[in-house]
């Protein structure tokens, strides 16, 4: 389990998106055996879950930007 969160994490969200997509396409065809089946299910499993959670990470970080009233000027401010 470790070598896979190590694996997804080497991936851009771009990258892991697009393979996500792949696996969708190839279950959706209805090819390949049952048992290719299961083990592309669980892949995709573990990227929807990672690529989940890079959207959270980036939708926090576009949250810390405010815009002040009085300037217009963007300041980060603390997430907590």
């Amino acid at each position: 389990m470790k070598e896979e969160k190590k694996a997804l994490e080497a991936l851009s969200f771009e990258d892991s998106l697009s393979e996500l997509e792949a696996i969708v396409d190839r279950l959706e065809s209805g090819q390949g055996s049952l048992d290719d089946a299961i083990t592309a299910y669980e892949r995709g499993a573990q990227l929807k879950r990672y690529c989940q959670m890079k959207l959270d990470e980036a939708r926090m970080k576009v949250e810390k930007i405010r815009l002040p009233e009085n300037n217009g000027e963007p300041e980060l401010s603390n997430f907590e």
